[in-house]
């Protein structure tokens, strides 16, 4: 996503990621060749929040997660039912007083599952989403929206298989 600030994704990469974000995974002319052993896979991903519960809440119902459970420092961590390991990483929404300046170094991608894009795109607003501008044309395949706390993310085009 362009912004024009420093440390941010060159523009021809952006439209690899793009075209990557509409096509699939890569075939295997263009796949990384991967050493033999275990691969690390991303387990859960950690957010500061002014409000932990309001973003549980958000999140929660976006992806269909439930409350996993809560630290004493206040942070909470929603996933899957079937919990913490399996093949979809959790969230942990963790208490931040201070404001985050500037963007936010990760942003999270979302594929609808059972709806179009455009159904999906429709559910996200209800539920408190809002649109974000980062640039983008209006051409791309992609939405980019706020959550309740202004923190980005996608919603991608290619629908997915539940798991």
């Amino acid at each position: 996503m362009a912004t024009g600030t420093e440390g941010e994704v060159p523009p021809a990469a952006n439209a690899e990621r793009a075209d990557r974000r509409t096509r699939g995974p890569p075939n295997a002319r263009t796949a990384v060749r991967r050493l033999p052993g275990m691969a690390c896979r991303i387990s859960e991903l950690v957010l500061d929040a002014a409000d932990p519960e309001r973003l549980a809440a958000f999140w929660s119902e976006v992806l269909g997660y439930v409350e996993l459970g809560r630290e004493d420092d206040g942070s909470i961590e929603i996933g899957p039912p079937a919990g913490f390991g399996g093949p979809q990483p959790t969230l942990v929404l963790s208490p931040s007083d201070g404001p985050r300046p500037g963007k936010l170094p990760l942003h999270i991608d979302v594929n609808a599952t059972d709806r179009d894009q455009d159904a999906e795109l429709a559910r996200l607003l209800a539920l408190g989403a809002r649109p974000a501008d980062v640039g983008q044309t209006g051409t791309e395949g992609w939405h980019v929206l706020a959550d309740p706390e202004g923190n980005e993310f996608c919603l991608l085009r290619t629908r997915l298989q539940p798991l």
